[in-house]
């Protein structure tokens, strides 16, 4: 019988291994979290009043129209 020897593992070891460009992580360190590299949330913008009369006058007709139709519906419906 021949006894079986494992090879070497699959890739080269922790210490074996080259640092990175730059003078990036070492192996086995953690970079910084995403949130850490930034210098802030961007450029203060204020903020707007919100809805325009526009738009809001035009859901409120939109949703009177549907009520009138339905209330109108339901009016027919009884007779």
């Amino acid at each position: 019988m021949s006894a079986h020897v494992p090879g070497p593992g699959p890739g080269p070891g922790p210490q074996n291994t080259p640092q990175p460009y730059g003078g990036g992580v070492l192996p086995g360190e953690t970079p910084p979290g995403e949130s850490s590299t930034g210098s802030g949330a961007g450029p203060y913008r204020p903020l707007t009043r919100g809805w325009g009369k526009g738009p809001l006058l035009v859901i409120c007709l939109v949703a009177l129209a549907c009520a009138l139709f339905f209330l109108a519906y339901a009016i027919m419906l009884n007779v």
